[in-house]
């Protein structure tokens, strides 16, 4: 019991000190104020100096007044064309088109600054950059332009623009300049300009002068390019037909080895079909002279055989003209015989 009794009095303590913990974070969520990226907030405390945050802070109703700045880098255009081209060290006029990153610095001091002189809201309007930078920035321009031909300007852009951020410098009552970028760089047309003026005439004659020395530069060129392109055709030409030559002898000697190939194949296929019918033309008089053989033996055989046969048949007719002349005797002397006998009786 003692140990609840000592306990409650703890537990009071924690949920009062949360309470006042909830209270305090409700009462930040509640006015804490947040900007975004590429904004400023300035907060009047009414003390000597406004606070400056680019993230964000705390702003109590009645008591404080805020107010937003913008200081994310602007672009301000700045053209001079025609007869208000960029007049060079020559006397050449320049169309040109230049564009001039701007911001306000972020830093307290320069904020403040910015904000006492032109206010938070007109801050990074264009009207403004335009107001407060275009004559200095034109100045800048001029001045550069002056120190170089515009040749060398249209060449050396680089330098062109580091030197009118040379002149341009730094103090720009609280802004900063980012950077420059040269977006269009041309020659003025001679027809737009004034012959009137010393400067454009000078121009001109300039513009006169050197585009005469490059219409014979170029015409020389476009001479050369010609008689190059002549000779490289004649040598292309001569090339081609020596290449065609070429082929046409790698064909010749290609269809010669063909032919030749194919002569050799046919002499030797001839040669073999020689050889066979040689092969068989004495197979076949082989053949021929074996059955004549044959034949001249089989014949022999039948002479032998007729001779053979007629000896037996002569044997034979003359085993039988012999019995015929034996019976013929017989038959003579039997007569006689009987004769004999009959005369021996009588006697």
């Amino acid at each position: 019991m003692e140990f609840l009794d000592n306990l409650i009095p703890i537990l009071t303590f924690v949920g009062i000190a949360i309470a006042v913990i909830f209270a305090i974070l409700l009462i930040i969520g509640k006015f804490y104020r947040k900007v975004e990226q590429g904004q400023a907030l300035i907060i009047n405390k009414m003390k000597n100096e406004p606070d400056v945050t680019t993230t964000g802070g705390i702003v109590y109703p009645v008591i404080h007044k805020m107010e937003v700045m913008d200081i994310s880098t602007k672009r301000m255009v700045l053209e001079r064309k025609d007869k208000g081209g960029l007049i060079c060290k020559d006397n050449i006029r320049a169309d040109i088109a230049i564009t001039f990153y701007i911001r306000v610095n972020e830093n307290k001091e320069d904020i403040l600054r910015v904000a006492k002189q032109v206010g938070c809201a007109r801050a990074s309007e264009h009207a403004t950059l335009q107001e407060l930078f275009e004559a200095k920035f034109s100045e800048a321009l001029k001045t550069v332009g002056k120190r170089m031909d515009f040749v060398e300007l249209f060449t050396h852009r680089n330098e062109f623009r580091d030197n009118i951020k040379e002149v341009i410098g730094q103090d720009l009552s609280g802004y900063s300049l980012e950077d420059v970028a040269i977006d269009y760089l041309e020659q003025t047309s001679i027809d737009k300009l004034d012959p009137q003026n010393i400067l454009d005439a000078e121009g001109i004659r300039r513009i006169t002068e050197m585009t005469a020395v490059q219409n014979v530069s170029t015409n020389q060129l476009k001479c050369d390019e010609r008689a190059k392109i002549e000779i490289q055709n004649q040598e292309a030409t001569e090339k081609s037909l020596e290449i065609e030559r070429q082929k046409q002898d790698a064909m010749s000697r290609q269809v010669r080895e063909i032919e030749t190939v194919k002569a050799r194949e046919y002499a030797e296929a001839e040669k073999v079909r020689q050889e066979e019918r040689l092969k068989s033309e004495q197979a076949r008089i082989q053949t021929e002279e074996a059955i004549g053989i044959s034949e001249q033996n089989k014949q022999r055989e039948l002479d032998i055989a007729e001779q053979n046969r007629l000896r037996v048949l002569g044997i034979e007719e003359e085993k039988v003209a012999r019995s015929r002349e034996i019976e013929v005797i017989e038959r003579e002397e039997k007569p006689k015989s009987c004769a004999s006998i009959k005369k021996k009786h009588w006697k």
